[in-house]
């Protein structure tokens, strides 16, 4: 069989072909583009990559979009000079067409994006989102108004860290990590404290899943500086709560403690912000925070604070219950409980394969059941 670079790239890029063939309708739908249908396009995908058929534009273009590569990368003739300046032409004269009704619109989306996510998961979301992510960095990069460039920008760094989250949920460190240098970079451009200090600390999350805790710890320091006193207090909590975390992380118990009091502390009596969208302390979101860090240091008292806080987490947090459940299971196996460790798991392991949650099953791998039996059945 021929293995054409346009196959190569889906391979490296871990794409399957009904993925291609979903990311090409949207782009096209994007960018208002006439294309064939879906069933058309698997059987053409197919004779493209078999190199059986050349391709032809418009799907050297939205091959282009969606891959991220080169006409030379992709194996397609080079690019026309007149085409390629036609392509910037427009995407100039898109720029410029751009108001704050689309800047909302933009939003709206990657709000969307969050509420779904919450109750299934990213895993038919992500490739969306890298789309709406390249929508609005491509409006920026071509020029879009002065007085609408730091609200975009704030728009992107929420996308971007959105997109990091999944990709870690997703387990796919590398792509996450680059998720957030985007958001740090766009936070700046938006002139944000409160935004380059949440993408600064939510990538450190990347380097505790590493195992790199020293340096989480560094980072997650670093973004309590970042914000200082010039963001939100719900933020500030935020902060602290995930300072903890990392502490705990690198196994020191008191300053864990300790920097989940100050949360507690400065947590306001209303814990909901509408600037800050993507922020989770109320009810029992920072008890289970607490609960995760105490089972990460092996404190028997994990399980009575988790069990406190499950029957209080709303039911579309399915991820985060998710969490808790491995995390129940964790602590129970701490003290010896084989039974009830087990039976955590399970349900861990049911929740996680549905909404491919491919980070937790990884925690669950590691599970050591009390008797030495590693990993759930």
């Amino acid at each position: 069989m021929v293995t054409t670079r346009l196959r190569a790239v889906r391979h490296q890029l871990g794409y399957s072909a009904e993925a291609v063939i979903k990311l090409v309708l949207s782009r096209a739908s994007a960018l208002g583009l006439a294309v064939m249908t879906a069933t058309s396009l698997k059987t053409k995908l197919s004779r493209w990559e078999n190199g059986h058929e050349a391709v032809s534009e418009p799907y050297q273009r939205l091959f282009r979009d969606v891959y991220g590569r080169t006409n030379e990368e992709l194996g397609f003739p080079p690019e026309l000079i007149d085409d390629e300046a036609e392509e910037l032409r427009n995407r100039l004269i898109v720029a410029r067409r751009v108001d704050a009704e689309t800047v909302e619109v933009f939003r709206r989306q990657v709000n969307d994006v969050r509420h779904r996510d919450r109750r299934f998961g990213g895993v038919t979301l992500l490739d969306q989102l890298r789309s709406s992510i390249e929508e609005v960095e491509t409006t920026l990069r071509h020029g879009a108004a002065q007085g609408l460039r730091a609200a975009l920008a704030g728009v992107l760094t929420e996308a971007s860290t959105l997109a990091g989250w999944e990709s870690l949920d997703r387990n796919a460190v590398g792509q996450a990590w680059n998720h957030y240098e985007r958001a740090r970079a766009a936070a700046r451009e938006a002139d944000s404290p409160a935004l380059l200090a949440h993408a600064t600390a939510e990538q450190a999350f990347v380097l505790i899943d590493l195992g790199e805790t020293g340096r989480a710890v560094e980072q997650l320091a670093e973004a309590r500086t970042l914000a200082g006193r010039a963001v939100p207090p719900l933020l500030n909590a935020w902060l602290a709560a995930a300072h903890g975390e990392g502490l705990a992380a690198a196994g020191r118990r008191a300053e864990a403690l300790r920097a989940f009091d100050a949360a507690r502390t400065l947590l306001p009596s209303d814990p909901v912000d509408p600037a800050l969208p993507f922020l989770f302390l109320a009810g029992a979101h920072l008890d289970r925070w607490r609960g995760h860090a105490l089972a990460r240091l092996g404190e028997p008292d994990a399980i009575t604070h988790l069990h406190e806080a499950l029957p209080r987490l709303p039911v579309e947090f399915i991820r985060a219950r998710t969490g808790m459940l491995v995390d129940l299971a964790f602590a129970y196996a701490a003290v010896g409980d084989r039974d009830a460790a087990l039976d955590h798991s399970r349900q861990a392991r049911r929740l996680g394969s549905q909404i491919k949650s491919d980070r937790q099953l990884r925690r669950l791998g590691r599970l050591v059941l009390p008797g030495g039996f590693r990993g759930v059945v």
